[in-house]
């Protein structure tokens, strides 16, 4: 069964840290562009790191710069988001996708216009004291 499975979310006080994993199966992720997205209630889908096929090249948007770490681990099968420093506008549904051939800033800056090939069903992260 082809699927992307995020699990690590949760509570967490402001500046504290949490790392989400995006455990694949049924395909190989090292093919594949991976993002991490967001959604908050009443809000857009935001683009908030990606990582490219093949070279891993990264892509942060602005707000999460200098907190945010994407990694992958081939052997695992899985991505990484790495999350420090967290602030309560990052609370939010944190959700993974994967997509084969598209550009991997381009579906980070504009996920609006990007289906993407597989999607997680989210995991949620709350920042609160």
């Amino acid at each position: 069964q082809v699927q992307l499975v995020e699990s690590g979310g949760g509570l967490v006080q402001p500046g504290g840290s949490l790392r989400l994993s995006c455990a694949a199966s049924g395909f190989t992720l090292d093919y594949y562009g991976i993002g991490w997205f967001r959604q908050a209630p009443g809000k857009e889908r935001e683009g908030v790191s990606c990582i490219s096929r093949n070279d891993d090249r990264t892509y942060y948007t602005d707000s999460v710069k200098g907190r945010f770490t994407i990694t992958r681990d081939n052997a695992r099968n899985t991505v990484y988001l790495e999350m420090n420093s967290l602030k309560p506008e990052d609370t939010a549904v944190y959700y993974c996708a994967a997509d084969r051939h598209a550009d991997y800033e381009a579906f980070c800056r504009y996920p609006a216009y990007y289906t993407m090939d597989y999607w997680g069903k989210g995991t949620l992260v709350t920042v609160s004291s």
